[in-house]
């Protein structure tokens, strides 16, 4: 999407987000964050005293203007978060214009209707360069699409009827023939319509751990209002009584202001960051249940091992050379289109230099493969060569009163034993030897099952081979465990025997098989190329359909959390600094010994909560960057993260502010402001 690309302080979204941040300051959409509403509620208090004047009206309109400024920083923050996904949503706007669909009747006649009338299970024609008119599913043909609008690929991809690759979504061209195409989605809830409310946010929920932790800093908000309205009486009997302007201002730089006004910006640049990865998550608890995952289910197929078993070896019968084996094993492969009939030529040239050779000359006479045979072979120049499963060339064998050699056999029980599998080459009537089909396990898989092991996550293979071949292929990619000859309901039981441990599961799948596991798991990754069940039992989409970035998201997810906690942090540990700032400006004059508490050594009690004040503003613009891009993740364990988050964000929390408030002192005593 070229959207994801958009930089954080890009000048369109920035206009945007100072508009917006006006816009929210609605009294309506304050409530929603009760620290931000009480420093909204203590500027409005103070603009309506500030029309009474008085002697301290310098000072007292400083405070007001910068007690606004803390309200329109959170705002921004908010608005800037939300900025990226709105140009997003521009973006795919424009995929979404208005199309006629080619609605079939009920008499099989082709009628012309806007893509808006289509109603789910209306059936349309799409043909080579036109628009898919709404999301369905493809029930009779195969087409090359152009899905650019959605994913920003600009590869086209195939979708056919039956399988795992039969939904389209609307929005995206047809490049070439022609596909009937069930509607699945009424107008407004399609996928396109659920991506642009999501990637503008006006779908996205607090989730549980967001809606705890504003309940946390409203009460802490209650406590130190209660504490601050209780405080005057006392300066009253001690005869420094305070005016509102300072005992708002001490409220609203004690309240956490600093996580207050920048938690909502926190969640919203989570879901972008998933976006930038064109993962699109339903809802942002499926983001923080990302965060916390303890068990990661990974299909074997197309996720651990490329997809495709390839041949890895030629081993040859007694009295055969290998060179003689591959020659024969090449010739029956020439006509096989399978990958795996692909890479036994690839390998046959690679090791021992035969390429593909002409043979319409010699009249070769290709045998395909069927089920029933589960052989494909070639005859030509007297020759009669046969490849296919160990038992399939057996049972020809016997047929021609003759038998696979005791070398043969021991080679076939190896090549099982590891994982792989086994193909018997035989030559009139005579078996020359095994070709060693193996899968490949994608590059750099081990070390990523290290690091989600360093995280705490327990990682699981589920495959439906057996569970000799499934034991291999774990060893050797470096998963915590597996699950062989899997069922839809033997996954459903697996992430149910997590969850009632009180582990959270996460797993990708594209088939509608898969949808029940996917409804199941605390975090469902379905893929975009997959059926219309599979992405509706899910609660994220990858739009580039790569099982792999399921890794991401968990990363992603434990980013977020990570975010949170630290500003969390460091937004309560600096309130310790703003004690010192404003504490001796109120009462140093009647208690001279609270003198002792003012160590930066502020000039002025003016200045001293004027500067509490600015810097209570300043650092939510400050830490913008670092909400909307997250903590740097790195794996490690709950221990180790925790102690680091203490001394960088808890320590420093209480550091930087004593610094930042000293030096904006110098300056506002300098040039005279205080």
């Amino acid at each position: 999407m070229a959207a994801k690309k958009k930089a954080i302080w890009e000048w369109k979204i920035i206009q945007r987000a100072i508009w917006d941040s006006i816009v929210k300051l609605n009294p309506r959409k304050m409530m929603g964050n009760p620290v931000m509403f009480v420093v909204e509620v203590g500027s409005v208090i103070t603009t309506a005293l500030l029309f009474k004047g008085g002697p301290a009206f310098k000072f007292n309109l400083q405070i007001t203007l910068w007690l606004w400024f803390t309200v329109l920083f959170a705002n921004f923050a908010e608005a800037m978060a939300e900025g990226r996904g709105k140009a997003q949503a521009d973006t795919l706007r424009k995929a979404r214009s208005e199309t006629m669909a080619n609605r079939l009747t009920g008499s099989g006649q082709v009628e012309k209707v806007p893509s808006a009338k289509l109603r789910a299970g209306d059936f349309v024609l799409v043909s080579a360069g036109e628009m898919v008119p709404s999301d369905g599913e493809i029930v009779e043909g195969v087409a090359s699409v152009d899905e650019s609008a959605i994913t920003g690929e600009s590869a086209p991809v195939i979708r056919e009827a039956g399988g795992d690759r039969s939904a389209v979504t609307g929005g995206t061209r047809v490049l070439s023939d022609q596909i009937k195409v069930k509607i699945t989605a009424n107008p407004g809830d399609t996928f396109l319509d659920r991506m642009i409310a999501l990637v503008e946010g006006a779908e996205r929920q607090k989730t549980p751990n967001e809606i705890a932790l504003n309940i946390l800093l409203a009460g802490l908000t209650i406590i130190f209002l209660l504490a601050v309205v209780t405080l005057q009486p006392f300066a009253i009997y001690s005869g420094s009584p305070q005016t509102v302007f300072v005992l708002v201002s001490l409220l609203v730089c004690l309240i956490p202001t600093t996580i207050g006004g920048l938690l909502s910006a926190i969640g919203i640049a989570g879901m972008d960051r998933l976006v930038q990865h064109n993962v699109l998550a339903m809802s942002g608890r499926a983001v923080e249940a990302a965060g916390d995952v303890n068990t990661l289910l990974l299909d074997k197929t197309g996720t651990i091992t490329l997809g495709n078993r390839q041949a890895a070896e030629f081993i040859a019968a007694p009295g055969i050379t290998q060179a003689d084996l591959a020659d024969a094993a090449q010739l029956s492969s020439l006509a096989d289109e399978t990958p795996e009939g692909r890479s036994i030529v690839v390998l046959a040239k690679e090791k021992y230099g035969l390429r593909g050779r002409e043979l319409a000359s010699h009249e070769a006479v290709f045998v395909p493969f069927t089920a029933q045979t589960r052989m494909s072979g070639v005859n030509l120049d007297g020759r009669e060569i046969r490849k296919g499963a160990v038992d399939a060339i057996t049972k020809y064998l016997q047929q021609h009163d003759t038998s696979l050699p005791r070398e043969i056999q021991a080679s076939v029980e190896q090549i099982a034993r590891s994982g792989g599998t086994p193909l018997v080459v035989a030559e009139n009537q005579r078996a020359l030897g095994v070709i060693h089909l193996k899968d490949i396990v994608k590059g750099g898989m081990r070390d990523r099952f290290d690091h989600l092991r360093a995280m705490g996550i327990k990682t699981v293979m589920i495959t439906g081979d057996n569970p000799l071949t499934a034991a291999a292929i774990a060893r050797e990619a470096g998963v915590d465990d597996f699950l062989a000859e899997a069922t839809p309901k033997d996954k459903m039981d697996l992430i149910r025997r997590e969850q009632a441990e009180g582990k959270l599961v996460a797993m990708t799948g594209d088939g509608t098989n898969d949808a029940p596991a996917l409804a199941q798991a605390d975090v469902g990754v379905a893929m975009n190329t997959g059926t219309q069940a599979a992405k509706e039992a899910g609660n994220m989409v990858d739009l580039d359909s790569n099982p792999t970035k399921l890794i991401e998201v968990v990363a992603i997810g434990k980013q977020l959390l990570m975010t949170r906690g630290a500003l969390t942090t460091f937004s309560i540990a600096n309130d310790v600094a703003k004690y010192f700032a404003i504490i001796p400006a109120m009462f140093a004059g009647t208690f001279p010994v609270l003198n002792a508490l003012n160590i930066m050594r502020l000039q002025t009690p003016q200045s001293a909560v004027l500067s509490a004040v600015i810097f209570n503003a300043l650092i939510i613009i400050a830490l913008i960057p670092l909400a909307l891009r997250g903590v740097k993740y790195r794996p490690m364990g709950a221990a180790v993260l925790l102690r680091n988050n203490l001394l960088v964000y808890g320590v420093g929390g209480i550091i930087v502010p004593f610094i930042g408030i000293k030096l904006i002192d110098m300056f506002v005593t300098g040039i005279g402001l205080a």
